[in-house]
């Protein structure tokens, strides 16, 4: 083969190369369109004036609206921390109103390395737990000897018996429960170290047991506070 067709094949091999990398790069970003649609109508069919306040932060998508009169809201965020063995994929999802408690309450499920959705490792004070909470739960607090109604909370914390709830967080601005969605596929992770999370979807009925679950949880703090005054 002449030094000319040579430098033409080899010239041809990586036009190709370019070619399809282009190709994948836009079927990638294609396909991630199409599944951010996807979240979007699984919001809007449970929060219809839902709309998207990401602040640009790689991983974490954001949306805020209304849900039975309370303001929430709704946030996707993939934690590729190196500490995880695999990348997570988390949904967090909150009531933004009023509650009547005296501080943090902060309650993680299994804790055993930072997460980058929450300030869990930051509070400085464990909590003594009541038996009824989980078994694997560990409490912490901003404040030393303070008290939460943890009866009030346990009797609506039932979405905690499944494993994939992962922290509740009850602050005087509202209830957040953060959810595991997904976890990275374990070959392509191992292989590629890409945090890719298959066909894992957004269900609205699983958005809407977690919005009532916050609820629920400071409705019935609020009114054993009434109660108590």
């Amino acid at each position: 083969m002449s030094e000319l067709m040579s430098a033409l094949l080899t010239g041809a091999i990586a036009l190709a190369v370019v070619f399809h990398l282009a190709w994948l790069a836009r079927a990638s970003r294609n396909k991630a369109k199409a599944a951010l649609a996807a979240e979007e109508a699984s919001i809007h069919a449970v929060i219809p004036d839902a709309i998207d306040v990401s602040d640009g932060t790689a991983g974490v998508a954001t949306w805020a609206g209304s849900w039975n009169g309370e303001r929430a809201q709704v946030r996707t965020i993939v934690d590729t921390l190196a500490t995880r063995k695999l990348p997570a994929r988390w949904l967090s999802v909150s009531i933004t109103e009023p509650v009547a408690v005296p501080g943090i309450f902060d309650m993680m499920m299994r804790p055993g390395s930072p997460t980058t959705f929450s300030n869990f490792d930051h509070l400085e004070h464990t909590l003594p737990k009541a038996t009824d909470l989980p078994a694997e739960a560990v409490l912490r607090t901003d404040r030393r000897g303070v008290a939460f109604p943890q009866d009030v909370i346990a009797a609506h914390a039932g979405v905690f018996a499944e494993g994939r709830a992962k922290e509740l967080l009850i602050t005087p601005k509202g209830v957040r429960i953060v959810w595991l969605l997904a976890q990275a596929d374990r070959a392509r992770y191992g292989v590629f170290r890409q945090a890719a999370f298959g066909d894992a979807r957004l269900d609205p009925a699983l958005l809407e047991e977690l919005l009532a679950a916050a609820s629920s949880i400071r409705h019935a703090i609020n009114q054993r506070e009434r109660q108590a005054a």
